[in-house]
This record gives structure tokens, C-alpha cells and sequence, in this order.
């Protein structure tokens, strides 16, 4: 792959657990491990884009060096090989062979742990008790109640957090210094909006803006995220409280045709926008259960265009109350 065409996810990935970004506690305690040479299996669990699989893939490089990651560590993605027959069969062939190195042990990372079908739990349980001198597991998923119990009380669980504003600005400022790009700072705080905690989601917003234009601005993040400007949901729940329906109502198809904003992602916005609204809290309550019932319904396949506009029209009447 060309410098050109390469991920920048990747290509700034970290190599040791040093360089590891927003998860401080976790990076210590991980670094411990190291430092005694000793692992137990492990469950890492949380958002996307938080930077387990990372913690994972340098937790290997700093026990066995670069040179014996590749005899030493196999990770495998779950949600492709999901059934019973890969865990009797391609983990259970690496699990029971010894590691390269005097005294250490073999890692199996399993990504998306929790797209694991019982059966296949079940059967990992038994791998993970037997041949826990020669291997240590690493489950990685986002939700650890899809996770049998038998599992989790095998494992020390780390529960990874969203990373911070300020940390995605930190890290996002260092990737554009280097590859030389153009970033308005209303660009940055674009990038951290849309991003939600997800550094993974940021960077390549980041690569993406950076390809479209060579100025990036907040009008481009917006545009490549899906997302509209946080000003614009504002004035549509004001305009809508204000019982000015029909003006809301604009706005809405202007968001969702000129710019071909999703349902779902606008009412994620208008969650988001409640919040940091200054209105009084019994209102921002009821504001919420509406946000919560219409959220519900798209979800159950309620168009969202009809589902959208039931919504202002129900914070207009809350408004006019």
C-alpha cells in the first residue's frame, strides 16, 4: 500500500503501551503485567474507537518484543469466526503448543468476543481452563453481559472508557501537524463532536476531510460525518418550542434532503442538544421521553421523516403549554 492510500488509524496506531492515548489507568495497570511477566486472562470491554484492541496488540509487543509477537500472538475477529468448530479447532491448535521464549506463554486475542455463540462460549471456557499454562486469552467486546459468567470470572475485566475531548484534540492536532494539514480549530471542535469519544471514528474524519479539501473547516467535518451543526438543532427544538412549527418543520427537511442527514442521526443530535439547552428541567425531562419514544419507533421501522416531524409538533405543543 502506498504512504499515500494508507489508514491513517493504522498508520498511527501505537506500538507500546506508552503511546497508548486516554486510557492512563488501564495502561498501568497493564504495564504491571509486564514489568512481573505474569498475565491473567483478560476481558476488555467498551465503546468502539477506545482503543482496546490496541491496549491488546501492545500489551504482546512490550512481553515478547517485536521479534516473537508473530510466533507468540493470534488474533482472530469472533464476529467472522463465530462458531464452536474455529474454538475446538484454530484456537485450540495454538492454545496447546508452547511459546516461544523461556518462561512465557502463548496470547490469543479474540476481537468482538461478544458476537461468540453460546455453544462456542461454552467450549472457550473449557479451552481457556485447560491449557491456561501455555495461553492466556484476551476477549475483547462491547457489551461483557453478552459474555457467559463462567467467562468473566475467569478473567480480569478492564473496562474501557470513551476518550476525552481533550485527548482526541491532542492526538488529532499531533496527526494533522504531521501529515501537514489544514485544520481551522472550528474544524477540530467539529471532528470531537462527531466523534464522540470514538478516536477511531476521528482520525478518519480527519483523513477523509483532508482528502476532500485542503482547508478543513466545520461546514466539510459536518458534511463527511452525516451530521448537521449543533446551532441548527438548537434553533429547530427553539423554533418548535417557540410554536413555530412550520419553521422547525424547514429546517428538519432541509437537513434531511439538502444534506441527506439520517433520522437516526439527527435524533441522536437532538438528544445530544437537550442537554445543553437552558430551559427548565421539568421541560428538558418531558423533552427527553418524547426524544426517547420517537427514537424507539424509528427503530421498530416508523419512517423517520413522519416519526421527526410528530416530534416537533409534540414540542410545540409542550411549548405552548
Amino acid at each position: 500500500m502506498s504512504e499515500e492510500l494508507e489508514i491513517w488509524t493504522e498508520k498511527y496506531r501505537p506500538k507500546t503501551l506508552d503511546e497508548v492515548v486516554g486510557q492512563k489507568n488501564i495502561v498501568e495497570r497493564l504495564k504491571a503485567f509486564v514489568r512481573k511477566r505474569t498475565l491473567p486472562h483478560l476481558l476488555f470491554s467498551g465503546p468502539a474507537g477506545t482503543g482496546k484492541t490496541t491496549a491488546a496488540l501492545c500489551l504482546a509487543i512490550d512481553l515478547f518484543g517485536q521479534s516473537l509477537v508473530s510466533e507468540n500472538f493470534l488474533e482472530m475477529n469472533a464476529s467472522d469466526e463465530r462458531g464452536i468448530d474455529v474454538i475446538r479447532t484454530k484456537v485450540k491448535d495454538f492454545a496447546r503448543t508452547s511459546a516461544l521464549g523461556p518462561g512465557m506463554f502463548k496470547i490469543i486475542c479474540l476481537d468482538e468476543a461478544d458476537n461468540l455463540t453460546s455453544d462456542a462460549q461454552h467450549a472457550l471456557r473449557r479451552t481457556m481452563e485447560k491449557y491456561s499454562k501455555l495461553c492466556r486469552f484476551i476477549l475483547i467486546c462491547n457489551y461483557s453481559s453478552k459474555i457467559i459468567e463462567p467467562i468473566q470470572s475467569r478473567c480480569a475485566i478492564f473496562h474501557f472508557s470513551p476518550i476525552t475531548d481533550e485527548d482526541i484534540r491532542k492526538r488529532i492536532s499531533f496527526i494533522a501537524e504531521k501529515e501537514g494539514v489544514k485544520l481551522e480549530e472550528d474544524g477540530l471542535e467539529a471532528i470531537i463532536y462527531s466523534s464522540q469519544g470514538d478516536l477511531r471514528r476521528a482520525i478518519n474524519l480527519l483523513q477523509a476531510a483532508s482528502i476532500t479539501d485542503e482547508k478543513i473547516d466545520s461546514e466539510l467535518v459536518y458534511q463527511i460525518a452525516g451530521r448537521a451543526h449543533p446551532e441548527l438543532i438548537k434553533d429547530m427544538i427553539k423554533m418548535s418550542l417557540e410554536g413555530k412549527f412550520s419553521e422547525a418543520r424547514n429546517i428538519l427537511r432541509e437537513l434531511t434532503l439538502k444534506y441527506g442527514i439520517s433520522g437516526d442521526a439527527l435524533i441522536d443530535q437532538i438528544h445530544r442538544e437537550i442537554f445543553n439547552m437552558e430551559i427548565d428541567e421539568e421541560k428538558k425531562v418531558n423533552l427527553l421521553m418524547y426524544t426517547g419514544e420517537i427514537a424507539f419507533r424509528v427503530a421498530e421501522g416508523g419512517n423517520p421523516d413522519i416519526q421527526l416531524s410528530a416530534l416537533l409538533a409534540k414540542f410545540s405543543l409542550m411549548g405552548l403549554i
